[in-house]
Parts: structure tokens; C-alpha cells; sequence
């Protein structure tokens, strides 16, 4: 590891130097794939006596700040990863009780008896974890091992080689004013440079969307696609509390036609995790995610747990749903993309994180021999190629079709995927495709039905702008926006006009809203401090017109036991 200094241009002819530092590996994004990647790296070197500098960048102000899951937890990578976790402490131990699954309609509901349900909805074996306690644990295994994590430091911007290969990242610029530039507390960010640069953004990475175009890395796949989880925290009172159990359902709220569902997860001490996942894949403008999910909890089979008891805290993230035939290539000159920067997510499982760890690993493996043997700067093609031999390909080619069925609708996508997982195994002959990105599905709203929701109660179902202020997001507010239009004037005269301003709607955390001028016309004004990074915005424009960068270190939410 050494420094440099690069002269770069800011502010217009401003004339700044940047420090580098150079690693063997750099690693954008601590969480349960980056934070597995490093652990491996440094595993290999101890076993093989060798030196190996390793960095993580993490955008939130901390390490887990920013992770967001269900979670039930597949403990299979991890016990790959770290053999002895019990007895390390790792925050893993609500084991899997019960299953259930219930088919929900606006008063009833029916359940599903266990011998019908396919493996991939039964949790034996498995845990009810806070994946964002989990990556803290993750990240104090990595120090440990030597790996040098620098939270509040987001990745920026990719820095390339005369050849075209990934030469390492910036982190973001500090201290510009909301005007770009320079205020008395600017600090240019900084270069790390390494033989590696491994990408583990999470769904719809800043830098993997760039690398996807400049590599062309989605060439011959199937469009990604993706849903919306928002999820509290409630504690609830401790009669009814059964850990461990875990329960899913479908139907109500959401039409027949709309993909979606919810999990209510029964931690430790009288905690419960309630969330509601709806593909953005939806076709009706109106339709609110948010306010789908607040309804959900108004259901008997629901509500019965819920009060009486407290909201702690609240939280929304993007979730990649594309499975095996969306994946992009993994590899490019100089670098890779591991966990969900890459879509590995089995969304009939509604589990990721131990794909995140396995892939951390695969591609840790091809980093650590590509540099022992001296290379640096090429294509890690050991890593796509230890992942088609994997167990985990193997699981994600049995589910490969989950989405697509359900996305033809509820009744037709339950009775295909029994046929497929439970008759058949996941051994079918066919392979069905997604064909539409899901900023593409959106109906005019002339030809949509607006929908009515109930005004929240303050007890069990809530407003927006509160939900926010218990994720704990911060943003400081002098500083470009992170939320930035190509084209100012498409939210009014396109978004607004044929889509009744879907932006408003979609959006969990408030950020967008149209308000009148003193004319009569109308603006978008974007409320950045309020933006929990979800994505969706990035995802569901219809127009493509939205691009969210990175805000300056340390932005964002702040989810505790989430």
C-alpha cells in the first residue's frame, strides 16, 4: 500500500490533487457480499503465508447502517465462510419454528397445508436474523483479519487505465455546496487504486449500472428486474409473540395481477418484522407500494399480532428478482460484480444473503490466485466459472422460472410453480424470459383506475414522512442533490401528464412531490434529504429520467436490528 498525489479539475478550471492509495484489492460496498469477499481474501493469505492489502468503502456512516432484509437466513455460506460462528458469537440464533402461508383476501383468509408447500418456502434449518446486526458482526471478523473498512467513504466514480481496464474508484468529493461548488470545508475525495476492484453494491449499484453499459455486460440476458421491500420493526406484546416463526402470505391488498406478498418474522425479545414486497414490474400508475403495505397490516390475520404493540423503526430497499437468467456477465478487465450488484437474489426463496456470501467468496478465490500468480488488470474468468459449478447455480437454475410464472398473475403463477418446484423439482424442460425492464410497464393513467387508500391511524398504519424520521436518515443539506433529472422538464410534461406523476407514488420516503406554481403550472420538487436509498426511483421512472448518485459519505438511513 503506498501514496500518491493526482492533479484532477473541480469547480470548473479549479485545480485540485487528489491522494491515492494503493491496495491489491479494493472492495466498494460493506456489506454481507463485500464483507465475505475480504474475510476470504485474508483467509487465503494467512493459509497461504502471503501479503495481501485489502480496503472496503462503505457508503453509510457505518458498517450495516445501510443493510435491509427480510431476513430468514440460509446458513449454508456462512458456515462455508466461517466454520465456527456459533461459538464466535454471530448474531444467529433464532432458529426456524413454524411456516405458514396464507392466501389472504380483503376479510379472510386461507392457509396453506405444509406438505403442499415446496421446499423453497419451508425455512427448516434456517434462522430469523437482523441481516444489518449480521454485517456488523461480519465487519469486526474482517478488522480482525486485517482488512482496512472506511465507512462514510462512498464510491464515486470508476477510475480506468490507459488500457481500458479498472484501475480502482474515487470516493465523493466533501463539502460542495447544493450550487456543485466548493465551499470552505471542501475536501477532494480520494483514489484507492488496486489490481482488483470487486463491485457489491447491493441491487442497482451506482457504479455496477455504469459498469453494465461500459462493459456491455448484459449483452444476450434477460432484462433485470426488480420489487420494492419495506419493512418495519415492531415490538409487540409478549402474549403473542412465537419466535421463530415465520410467516408469509399472498393476495390482499394486491390485485390478482399485480406480483407481490409480505413475511411477518418473529425475532427475539418480543420483536417482530413485518414487510410487504411488490415487483415493480406493476402496470397501475396509482398504485402506491407504501400505502399497499399499510393496508396489509389492517387484515385481521395480521393485525392480531400488531396491536398493542410499537413501531421502532422502518425501512425500504430495492430487491433484484431476475434470477439466473438475468445475471450479467460477472467479469470485466480489472474487475467483478459480486452479490446483488449482480442479481444473484433467489426470489423464491426471498432469500439473498447467502448468495451474497457465497459469490463474495467465489470471487475472492479468483481475486487472491489472480494476484498470487502476478497478474492484475484482467478478467477474473475463474470466478463465473466456479459459480456455474456451484451450489448455488444449481439452486438458482431450479427457480429460475418463479418469477415469470407469478408475474402472469396469482392463481396461473401459484399452480405453475407447484407443478415445477413441488412435482417437478425444479427439473423442468423449459425456461421462460423476462421481456420487459420494469420501467417499461407502466400503463397510461387514462386507461388505469385511481385507488383510494385509507388515511393512516397513527396506531397501525402511518404516513411517510414519519416512517422516515425512525429510519434515522440524515442527509447534510448543503450538498448537491443525489436525485438528479437528465431532463427537468419530463417529470410535468411527460411523468405528470401520461402518468398521473407516478413519482410520488412509488417513492416510500417522500422525496418527490409536484406542487403548483404562482402560474398555475406545476414543478417536481425532490425532497433529497428524505431519500432512505432505496433505488427505486432509479428503477421505476418510466422515462429513465432520474439517475441517483452518491450523496456525500455518511448520508442515508441508520437502520438499527433491521
Amino acid at each position: 500500500m503506498g501514496f500518491e498525489a493526482n492533479k484532477d479539475l473541480c469547480a470548473g478550471e479549479t485545480a485540485v490533487i487528489r491522494e491515492s492509495m494503493e491496495y491489491d484489492v479494493v472492495i466498494v460496498g460493506g456489506g454481507p457480499a463485500g464483507l465475505s469477499a475480504a474475510i476470504r481474501l485474508k483467509q487465503l493469505a494467512t493459509e497461504h503465508d502471503a501479503q495481501l492489502s485489502v480496503c472496503v468503502l462503505e457508503k453509510g456512516s457505518e458498517i450495516g447502517a445501510h443493510i435491509l432484509s427480510g431476513a430468514v437466513m440460509d446458513p449454508r455460506a456462512m458456515t462455508e465462510l466461517i466454520p465456527d460462528w456459533k461459538e464466535r458469537g454471530a448474531p444467529i440464533t433464532v432458529d426456524v419454528t413454524e411456516d405458514r402461508f396464507l392466501f389472504l383476501t380483503a376479510t379472510g383468509s386461507r392457509s396453506a397445508p405444509t406438505w403442499a408447500l415446496p421446499d423453497n418456502f419451508k425455512n427448516h434449518g434456517n434462522y430469523v436474523i437482523s441481516l444489518a446486526n449480521l454485517t456488523r458482526w461480519l465487519g469486526q471478523q474482517a478488522e480482525a483479519l486485517g482488512v482496512e473498512i472506511f465507512p462514510g467513504f462512498p464510491a464515486a466514480e470508476i477510475l480506468y487505465a490507459d488500457d481500458g481496464s479498472i484501475k480502482g474508484v474515487a470516493t465523493g468529493d466533501l463539502g460542495n455546496g447544493r450550487d456543485g461548488k466548493p465551499t470552505e470545508n471542501f475536501q477532494p475525495g480520494m483514489e484507492l487504486h488496486a489490481k482488483y476492484t470487486l463491485f457489491c453494491e447491493g441491487a442497482r449499484g451506482h457504479l455496477g449500472r455504469q459498469l453494465n453499459d461500459k462493459f456491455n455486460l448484459r449483452e444476450g440476458v434477460d432484462p433485470q428486474v426488480y420489487g420494492i421491500g419495506i419493512k418495519e420493526l415492531w415490538e409487540i406484546d409478549p402474549s403473542k409473540h412465537k419466535p421463530g416463526l415465520v410467516m408469509h402470505t399472498a393476495g390482499w391488498p394486491l390485485k390478482s395481477d399485480t406480483y407481490g406478498g409480505s413475511f411477518l418474522y418473529h425475532m427475539d425479545n418480543n420483536l417482530v418484522m413485518a414487510g410487504f414486497v411488490v415487483g415493480l414490474g406493476y402496470t397501475n400508475p396509482y398504485l402506491s407500494p407504501f400505502e399497499e403495505f399499510q393496508r396489509y397490516k389492517t387484515h385481521p390475520a395480521i393485525r392480531t399480532f400488531l396491536e398493542g404493540g410499537k413501531r421502532v423503526s422502518y425501512g425500504a430497499r430495492a430487491i433484484t428478482a431476475g434470477g439466473l437468467m438475468s445475471l450479467p456477465k460477472l467479469v470485466f478487465p480489472g474487475g467483478a460484480l459480486v452479490g446483488d450488484d449482480a442479481g444473484f437474489l433467489n426470489v423464491s426463496r426471498i432469500k439473498g444473503s447467502h448468495a451474497a456470501i457465497k459469490t463474495g467468496m467465489l470471487a475472492a478465490q479468483a481475486t487472491f490466485d489472480a494476484v498470487q500468480a502476478g497478474r492484475q488488470g484482467d478478467e477474473l474468468t475463474a470466478y463465473p466459472e466456479s459459480f456455474k459449478t456451484s451450489w448455488l447455480h444449481a439452486e438458482l437454475h431450479r427457480s429460475r422460472n418463479f418469477k415469470q410464472w407469478m408475474s402472469k398473475g396469482l392463481y396461473l403463477g401459484t399452480a405453475m410453480v407447484a407443478v415445477e418446484q413441488k412435482l417437478l423439482g425444479g427439473n423442468m424442460p423449459w425456461t421462460l424470459h423476462h421481456q420487459q425492464s420494469d420501467h417499461e410497464t407502466l400503463k397510461p393513467a387514462s386507461k388505469c383506475t385511481p385507488i383510494a387508500y385509507p388515511k393512516p391511524d397513527g396506531k397501525l398504519t402511518f404516513d411517510r414522512l414519519s416512517s422516515v424520521f425512525i429510519s434515522n436518515t440524515h442527509h447534510e443539506e448543503n450538498q448537491p442533490a443525489h436525485l438528479t433529472l437528465k431532463d427537468p422538464a419530463v417529470p410535468v410534461n411527460v411523468n405528470r401528464k401520461i402518468y398521473a406523476g407516478p413519482e410520488s407514488r412509488y417513492c416510500p420516503a417522500a422525496v418527490y412531490e409536484f406542487v403548483d406554481n404562482d402560474d398555475g403550472s406545476e414543478r417536481l420538487v425532490i425532497n433529497a434529504q428524505n431519500c432512505v436509498h432505496c433505488k427505486t426511483c432509479d428503477i421505476k421512472d418510466p422515462t429513465q429520467n432520474i439517475v441517483w448518485v452518491t450523496p456525500e459519505g455518511g448520508g442515508g438511513p441508520n437502520y438499527p436490528n433491521m
